[in-house]
């Protein structure tokens, strides 16, 4: 058995993987093992190896005993390595989309797992379960020979490192390029908690544009359009935008009608001005009562006398990515009632726009029907109530198809609802809902519990009459 022991030493050639990375999420697959001995070879030694364990029963103890079990285990160990892993019973899909039968070993025929042929003498590539020659065994996404000891493996289908990473690897949504590793080879990124935009880290301390309506990053390849206030608006939510007064003259018919079918009608006509940021502002310092949510107020209901400058009819068209310089005019506000007016930021889409107008107009209603003076929580959150079942009713709205011929208070600027502009009601909806501020948001959520429970009415009675919602 000495000559067998110099084969062994001699003939064993093994490719073993390094160790693999999880960094972009993928499997990395050591190679198989290499055999250049040729088919005659492997047949004469599995015959000297079968004849050699036939006698292991029949001999008997003697004193070099220690020496046949060594030549023994050295078979043993010799056929092992010379044998190419068996490949498994079931059938799987080669790279080329067709099946393939693994022939076993012991018929002494041996099928490429890619090209379907013999293979012959020479190396032979084992891994993934099959035989194949080492040109055949290619990536999916090149369609180049694996030559690397690793490989990245995505349901049935070998890649190269590089392409797997370019086809399969993490980009930023933002700056679109693959997203960093930290110290411990981990990727680390944020994701926004409703459209899912993935965005480095850095990118919330770098100066990234957000949308001030649907709060989505600036991609490097798209250009948001800038409005005259420094505020920036993403095309989607800009083809529904309401840049102006008269703009918004439909919308505010349409709440009125929506309050109307609660039995909450609005008998006193208050003034609509949609104005830019620095008047809101001006206009909110200037207001004594009321509750302001920060960080950015987007409408005020408002009871004192004031002069505000309110945006004139303002063109749709868009230099370069910037809207063009709006004209405003002064309008003096007088008191004939509680309320003088509601200011409405302008540039927001139609539905963030009403969903802020039925906020205020419930605002207008606590105090035209004699309410008494509530807690902020209270107040402000059946205001966010009134918001969020207008934009329950727009969802319900967009979603029954309906093929009536569309107004222009309920229609996107191109005449039809866009997919979008439901995705964006949903995400208005979801804004109030997820709010985690005091007074908005836990009164949004005590004042919606109530409704749900005693309805609108019966809740609006208990906080006339005790100053606080039903429970």
């Amino acid at each position: 058995m000495d000559w067998l022991g110099g084969i062994f030493e001699g003939t064993s050639h093994e490719l073993s993987g390094r160790q693999y990375n999880r960094r972009y999420e993928e499997n990395i697959i050591p190679f198989g093992t290499y055999s250049s001995l040729s088919l005659p070879e492997i047949e004469d030694f599995d015959r000297v190896i079968a004849a050699s364990l036939a006698d292991e029963g029949k001999r008997k103890p003697s004193f070099n005993n220690s020496r046949l079990k060594e030549d023994e285990n050295l078979a043993r160990a010799l056929h092992k390595s010379l044998n190419v892993e068996s490949p498994t019973r079931n059938q799987n899909v080669n790279w080329n989309g067709n099946m393939y039968q693994h022939v076993p070993y012991s018929t002494g025929v041996r099928i490429c797992a890619g090209c379907n042929r013999v293979i012959g003498p020479g190396r032979v590539l084992s891994c993934l379960g099959a035989i194949w020659h080492p040109e055949c065994f290619k990536c999916r996404a090149c369609n180049l020979p694996i030559t690397d000891h690793e490989y990245s493996l995505s349901g049935n289908y070998a890649y190269h490192k590089s392409c797997y990473k370019e086809n399969y690897g993490l980009r930023c949504n933002v700056c679109l390029n693959f997203f960093r590793t930290n110290a411990a080879g981990l990727i680390e990124y944020k994701v926004h908690p409703f459209w899912a935009q993935k965005y480095c880290l850095f990118h919330d301390r770098d100066g990234t544009p957000r949308c001030c309506s649907c709060e989505r990053m600036e991609p490097r390849d798209t250009q948001y359009v800038a409005l005259n206030d420094g505020r920036k608006l993403c095309l989607e939510c800009l083809d529904s935008a309401v840049l102006d007064t008269t703009d918004c003259q439909p919308l505010y018919h349409e709440i009125q009608h929506f309050f109307e079918g609660l039995d909450m009608k609005v008998d006193q006509k208050i003034p609509l001005l949609l104005v830019e940021r620095q008047a809101l502002n001006e206009a909110m310092d200037g207001e004594s009562n009321g509750h302001h949510h920060m960080p950015e107020t987007r409408g005020l209901c408002l009871s004192e006398e004031q002069t505000v400058p309110t945006v004139l009819r303002q063109p749709r068209i868009v230099i370069g990515n910037r809207v063009p310089n709006m004209r405003t005019e002064l309008y003096k506000l007088t008191r004939h009632c509680e309320v003088t007016a509601i200011l409405i930021l302008c540039g927001l889409p139609r539905l963030l726009t009403g969903s802020i107008l039925a906020h205020e107009m419930m605002h207008a209603f606590l105090r035209l029907k004699g309410y008494p003076t509530l807690r902020q929580d209270v107040e402000e959150g059946i205001c966010q109530v009134l918001g969020h079942m207008w934009l329950t009713s727009q969802i319900s709205s967009i979603s029954s198809q309906d093929t009536a011929p569309l107004t222009v208070a309920t229609s996107s600027r191109t005449g039809k609802r866009s997919p979008f502009e439901k995705k964006l009601a949903e995400f208005f909806k979801h804004q109030i809902e997820s709010d985690m501020s005091q007074v908005y948001g836990n009164g949004f959520r005590a004042a919606h519990r109530a409704v749900l429970k005693y309805g609108l009415q019966n809740t609006l009675h208990t906080i006339r009459t005790t100053g606080s919602f039903p429970y």
